[in-house]
């Protein structure tokens, strides 16, 4: 696979910027652990507010955390004067949502000038072990301010 380079030398900025607008990561308690061309990391940790009856992270916050991390990971080869939106997902829950921590990964897997396919990844965090709980495939678009 090619190396992914970024449009925007500001990448990095652009996109904590607009990830600190956003009200329904604050209400989540997430936070960017990493930010790299084609590749961005949300992290969040358990909290019974997130939950679904079982006790399991809701499949709603799952979905949102990596939905996020995919249309970053697409935003960081996106040209500056974009903006990112998702225009079509599916994720397939594969474990209960149980652990301490949770990873939303997002990579891009082809970057056009207008649309990026990417795939996330959910990952539990319990101790030392860590589990794929789901896994997303996501189109975005780049749409011009």
């Amino acid at each position: 696979m090619n190396e992914l380079k970024p449009i925007d030398p500001n990448y990095e900025a652009r996109i904590r910027s607009s990830f600190e607008k956003q009200g329904v990561m604050k209400t989540i308690g997430a936070s960017l652990v990493k930010i790299a061309p084609g590749e961005v990391v949300i992290e969040f940790s358990y909290d019974p507010s997130l939950a679904q009856q079982h006790g399991y992270i809701h499949a709603g916050v799952l979905t949102t955390v990596v939905d996020s991390a995919c249309g970053y990971a697409a935003y960081t080869l996106m040209p500056a004067d974009s903006e990112v939106l998702s225009i079509e997902y599916k994720v397939n829950f594969m474990s209960p949502a149980r652990g301490e921590t949770f990873k939303g990964i997002g990579k891009v897997l082809r970057s056009g000038r207008t649309i990026t396919v990417c795939s996330g990844d959910v990952v539990a965090v319990e101790g030392c072990k860590e589990r794929v709980v789901a896994t997303m495939l996501a189109t975005m678009i780049s749409v011009v301010k």
